[in-house]
């Protein structure tokens, strides 16, 4: 009966890729990877450094459990790891992803010294008066009127977006961007809904809210139109 291989060891013009199974025992697969690894420097041990990809496919491994499959090949002299890539993720990074992936929807006024911060894109339906700030790390939708500080892109996203039933602020931030408002001129009931983004410069520019559909064509979640 042939004997499963639960390390395959392929050759790239980057290096070599490693393949390793992902329904053995973890023990099983560290004792198979050491041999295997083992042979192969036998053959290359006059070869200079090899850049190593580990591919771990279904499996999850712990922080301890990567420090460990990567000392086993940092051990050959002549391999240094590359990536160690998984189609899985920790709860925890995807409780993460999903909350900053989330839209959060908040009724209320954020009055001079408060601060409203979400993880992810935030819809606020009511004012920022002077002296308020609202931060999110993706987009910031305010259905009412701006005239405190608003930062979007906190995670470091600068394809963010600010947008703004009345866009009077006194400053805006998306990513490490910063920009002051405009002296506002005429009477401000008059003024349309609009939008702020950073442009291809890293400046960031203040547009009518119609600007986004060409320039973040992206930017909803709606399949189709209207």
């Amino acid at each position: 009966m042939k004997k499963t291989q639960n390390v395959l060891i392929k050759g790239t013009k980057d290096g070599l890729t490693l393949h390793l199974d992902d329904q053995c025992s973890y023990e099983k697969l560290k004792m198979e990877l050491n041999e295997k690894l083992t042979e192969n420097q036998r053959v290359n041990e006059d070869h200079p450094l090899i850049s190593v990809s580990v591919k771990i496919g279904n499996r999850f491994l712990t922080d301890v459990q990567q420090e460990e499959i990567k000392t086993i090949i940092r051990q050959k002299k002549n391999l240094v790891v590359g990536s160690i890539d998984s189609n899985v993720i920790a709860k925890s990074d995807a409780e993460q992803m999903m909350r900053e992936n989330e839209i959060v929807s908040v009724a209320r006024i954020i009055r001079s010294g408060q601060v409203l911060e979400v993880p992810g894109d935030l819809l606020l339906i009511g004012d920022v008066n002077p002296g308020g700030k609202v931060v999110a790390g993706g987009n910031i939708f305010i259905m009412g009127a701006l005239k405190g500080i608003a930062h979007a892109g906190a995670n470091g996203n600068s394809n963010a977006v600010i947008s703004a039933s009345l866009m009077m602020p006194t400053q805006l931030r998306i990513n490490d961007a910063i920009s002051r408002s405009p002296d506002i001129t005429g009477d401000e009931e008059k003024r349309e809904m609009e939008c702020a983004y950073i442009d291809h410069t890293d400046q960031i520019i203040i547009d009518r809210l119609q600007a986004l559909m060409h320039l973040r064509p992206n930017l909803t979640r709606l399949e189709g139109g209207f």
